[in-house]
């Protein structure tokens, strides 16, 4: 530390080694292979979740009961596999992604461990401690796509920010979406150009606020 640099406090530095260092990313999921391990209420949410973003996903659900809902939604989704039978290590080979989506500590730790062998990013439900990533609450209009976190404290307080913005965002702004792509498409200069016309443009949103 600098002798310029002041000290910082303790309460700065909680808040340092306590602040949300996730780094934010949408997957193309569709060209991903994902594993999901449960067949009960939390692999059916998770399924859903995944269904409601990436419907083309390739999907493997293993379980040793599989739900009557999961089974029913699955035939709606060519790209979905289900197995009915006790999750064995051999299930993660060929994933890309793996969620463990069930009650049992048990299953959902070797589920982990399989995965981190493997190389294989693995998030294991209501487990943060175990999770290479988690799933976020989503508000989707069109096009835009807004992921929303809390670090993996409360799925709760995400669903209810979903919500504040899912209902302030208009619904016209996938409209906005395809006229801004219209009007890049027909800027002129080299990228740095294009970027201060946009800004420019996009700059009367807050403005007339």
């Amino acid at each position: 530390m600098s002798a310029n640099q002041p000290a910082l406090s303790q309460q700065e530095r909680s808040h340092q080694q306590d602040a949300n260092f996730l780094f934010p990313v949408f997957l193309k999921l569709e060209q991903l292979p994902l594993l999901i391990v449960g067949g009960g209420y939390v692999g059916l949410e998770k399924l859903t979740a995944v269904l409601q973003n990436s419907p083309k996903t390739t999907i493997k659900l293993v379980a040793t009961e599989i739900s009557a809902e999961i089974k029913a939604l699955s035939e709606q989704y060519p790209g979905i596999t289900l197995v009915e039978r006790p999750y064995e290590p051999g299930d993660v080979v060929g994933a890309a992604i793996i969620i463990a989506a069930l009650n049992d500590s048990t299953v959902s730790e070797q589920v982990q461990r399989d995965a981190r062998q493997k190389g294989i990013l693995v998030n294991v439900a209501d487990k943060p401690a175990l999770c290479d990533f988690y799933l976020s609450s989503v508000v989707q209009k069109g096009n835009l796509k807004i992921a929303v976190s809390t670090n993996g404290k409360s799925p709760t307080i995400a669903k209810r920010v979903k919500e504040v913005l899912n209902d302030s965002l208009p619904d016209e702004l996938d409209d906005l979406l395809d006229n801004m792509q219209s009007i890049r498409n027909k800027l002129s200069g080299d990228f740095a150009e294009k970027v201060r016309q946009l800004n420019e443009i996009t700059k009367k949103l807050v403005d007339d606020k």
